[in-house]
C-alpha cells in the first residue's frame, strides 16, 4: 500500500478516536484503541525505513485492546496491533497480547495471582509498556535496552505468569515470575543475532522470566531487577553448510529511577551473555557477554510540554568494546563500529489533551550496533557516525 494512503488511513483513525474518551460498554467491559503515524529523516543511516534525503513515513502503530471483568477476582484482557516499522515489520496484524488473570488474594495490604496466555515480558521499566506511544519516553525507546529490531520477541511470551504486590514498610513492592516460550517467528530475530536471513529457522524454547522491583515514598523512588534466561534452537536449512545449534541469551537489568513532581531521572544497566553452541561457523566466538545501559533525565515545563535529554550505550561485546579483534578476525567484513552504539538524544513531547501527542526528537549516534540490517541492506553504505530525526503524531481513546 502506498505511504500516503498509510498516512490518510492512521491519521483519519486519529481523528475519530480523538473524539472518544474509550467504549465502556459496561461496567465490567472496555475497548481502548491508539494510532501513531512516524517521520524519519536520518543523516548516514536508514532508520524506519529510506529515511535518507526526503525521509520516511514508513512508521505507523494502530492498535485496539479491550477488557472483561468476568469477576471479582478475574479478568480477560488482549490487544491486536498492527506495526510498520521500515524494513523490520510489513504492517501484518498480530495479537500482542492476550491474558486470563486471576487473583488469588485480594487483601489491601498484598495480592497474588496468576496469568496464563501471551503475557507481556517483565523487563526493566518500559518493556511491557513499549507498544502505545504515550507509554514511551520519547518516540523510540533507549536501544541500548529495548531494541525495536527485535521487538516481538522482546514484548510478549506465550505461557504463564506468577504475580505478586503488596506494601512492605514506606513503600510498595511487586514480583513476576514467568515460564513461557517468546515469539520468535519472524526473521527479525535471526537476521539480529545470525547476520542475516538464514535458509534454516529460528524457534525460541520455553524460557524462564522475572522481575522484581519497589516503590519507595510513593514512587518518588524506584528500583528493579529483571533476569531472563531465553533459549533458542536454530535448524539448518539444506542450503546452509554451517549446521544446526543453540543460541542462550541471559541478561541481567538493574533499573532505577528518581521522581520529583516536574522532573525525573532514569537510568537502567544491562548485562547480557550469549553461548552459541554448534554455531562457530557463524561467529569467532563461542560465547559473548555485551553491556549497555542508559541514563535520561526528563522536565515538565507545563503540563504539557516535556523536554528530556538521554544518553545511551552498547557493547556487544565487552571485550572488544571498539570491535577491532572482530574486525580483523572477519577481514574487514564486519566493521568495528558494528559492535558498538553511543547515542544522545534530545526530546521534545507536546501533549494538548489526554487523546493527543505530537512529539519530536534528534539523535547524535556513533556506531551502529542497533541499526536495522533490514532498512541498510548494503553494508558498504553504512557509516560509523550518523544522526537521526524523529516526529511522530498519537492519538489514543
Amino acid at each position: 500500500m502506498p505511504s500516503y494512503r498509510w498516512l490518510a488511513i492512521c491519521l483519519s483513525a486519529s481523528l475519530v478516536m480523538a473524539n472518544a474518551q474509550g467504549l465502556e460498554l459496561s461496567d465490567s467491559i472496555q475497548i481502548h484503541g491508539f494510532a501513531t503515524q512516524g517521520y524519519t529523516l536520518s543523516a548516514g543511516n536508514n532508520f524506519f525505513g529510506h529515511s535518507l534525503g526526503n525521509g520516511s513515513i514508513k512508521f505507523t502503530e494502530l492498535g485496539v485492546n479491550g477488557s472483561v471483568r468476568a469477576s471479582r477476582r478475574s479478568h480477560i484482557a488482549a490487544q491486536l496491533m498492527s506495526r510498520r516499522a521500515g524494513g523490520t515489520d510489513d504492517g501484518h496484524l498480530r495479537l500482542d497480547y492476550g491474558i486470563i488473570d486471576y487473583r488469588f488474594s485480594d487483601e489491601s495490604a498484598a495480592n497474588w495471582g496468576l496469568r496464563v496466555g501471551r503475557i507481556k515480558n517483565p523487563i526493566g521499566f518500559y518493556n511491557d509498556t513499549r507498544d502505545v506511544a504515550f507509554t514511551r519516553p520519547g518516540v523510540i525507546l533507549p536501544q541500548a535496552l529495548y531494541f525495536d529490531r527485535v521487538r516481538d520477541i522482546q514484548l510478549s511470551s506465550d505461557g504463564a505468569q506468577l504475580y505478586g504486590e503488596g506494601m512492605v514498610f514506606t513503600g510498595d513492592f511487586n514480583f513476576q515470575l514467568q515460564f513461557g516460550k517468546p515469539r520468535a517467528n519472524d526473521n527479525n530475530t535471526e537476521v539480529a543475532l545470525l547476520g542475516g536471513d538464514r535458509p534454516g529457522s529460528l524457534e525460541a524454547k520455553p524460557s524462564l522470566l522475572g522481575r522484581f522491583s519497589y516503590d519507595f515514598l510513593h514512587g518518588r523512588l524506584r528500583f528493579a531487577y529483571s533476569e531472563y534466561r531465553l533459549v533458542l534452537d536454530y535448524n539448518a536449512g539444506e542450503s546452509d553448510p554451517n549446521g544446526s545449534g543453540l543460541i542462550i541469551f541471559r541478561p541481567r537489568i538493574i533499573s532505577a529511577q528518581y521522581n520529583q513532581e516536574s522532573w525525573s531521572v532514569t537510568a537502567e544497566f544491562a548485562r547480557r551473555r550469549f553461548d552459541y553452541q554448534s554455531l562457530a561457523k557463524y561467529f569467532p566466538y563461542s560465547d559473548v557477554t555485551g553491556e549497555s545501559f542508559y541514563t535520561q533525565a526528563s522536565y515538565r515545563l507545563t503540563p504539557k510540554w516535556e523536554v528530556l535529554a538521554r544518553y545511551d550505550v552498547l557493547y556487544q561485546n565487552i571485550d572488544d568494546r571498539r570491535g577491532e579483534k572482530l574486525e580483523a578476525l572477519s577481514g574487514g567484513r564486519r566493521p568495528g563500529y558494528s559492535q558498538f552504539a553511543k547515542n544522545q538524544t534530545l526530546t521534545v513531547s507536546w501533549t494538548p489533551s489526554d487523546a493527543w501527542l505530537v512529539r519530536a526528537e534528534h539523535h547524535w549516534v556513533d556506531g551502529t550496533a542497533w541499526l536495522p540490517i533490514q532498512d541498510n541492506p548494503d553494508a558498504s553504505a553504512i557509516t560509523r557516525k550518523w544522526r537521526l530525526f524523529a516526529v511522530i503524531v498519537s492519538a489514543r481513546f
